[in-house]
């Protein structure tokens, strides 16, 4: 299997390199459009702001490359967040565009932000991506901004307010947490991902 970890010029590459190459699998880290089409499987990690991120991926050319792709592929953080048409960050970034619904701040009364640190994942449907992960199973979130919870929603978090912790539509798959920072859980779900 040919893994892809698009090179979004954030610092989270490496880890999740590491954390793929930990369940036996080879992943190449790049952001040249004929390596990213030839994959099985793509990774779009998102640290930092979005508007950064898009500037990148138009730069390189990868914009429609990731919109035409029909491997899956698994946005992490902000990767999953730029699946929305729009970002409130910055006062509205244009992003990829595969689901309709905008990426919003996250509006919490008294809590901080960043959200940071180990939250529970709730399901909201049957998938194989949850193989022998327990439901309010918790991983770790570092994140201002959230994906509304919408039709291609599979499970919520609630960090104040509920919001989509993973959504899917058709082959892109996204995740408002880290599951290279989410220990043995995080694994299962990588590995989960990597056996769809």
């Amino acid at each position: 299997m040919y893994i892809v970890i698009v090179d979004t010029g954030c610092a989270n590459l490496t880890s999740i390199k590491v954390a793929i190459n930990n369940l036996g699998y080879n992943a190449t880290i790049t952001s040249e459009p004929s390596i990213i089409l030839k994959s099985n499987k793509i990774f779009l990690p998102g640290v930092g702001t979005a508007s950064a991120v898009m500037d990148l991926l138009s730069k390189k050319k990868i914009i429609n490359v990731i919109r035409e792709c029909k491997q899956t592929i698994l946005g992490i953080c902000l990767g999953m967040q730029l699946f929305c048409a729009s970002s409130e960050e910055s006062n509205g970034v244009k992003t990829i565009g595969i689901i309709k619904t905008p990426a919003l701040r996250l509006k919490v009364n008294n809590l901080s932000l960043p959200h940071i640190g180990w939250n529970q994942i709730t399901f909201q449907k049957g998938h194989a991506l949850f193989k022998n992960i327990p439901n309010n199973s918790r991983f770790y979130f570092v994140h201002s901004y959230i994906v509304p919870i919408n039709k291609y929603t599979l499970s919520t978090t609630n960090y104040g307010i509920n919001f989509s912790s993973i959504i899917q539509k058709d082959n892109f798959f996204g995740v408002q947490f880290h599951p290279e920072k989410s220990g043995n859980i995080g694994s299962q779900l990588l590995k989960n991902f990597l056996e769809i």
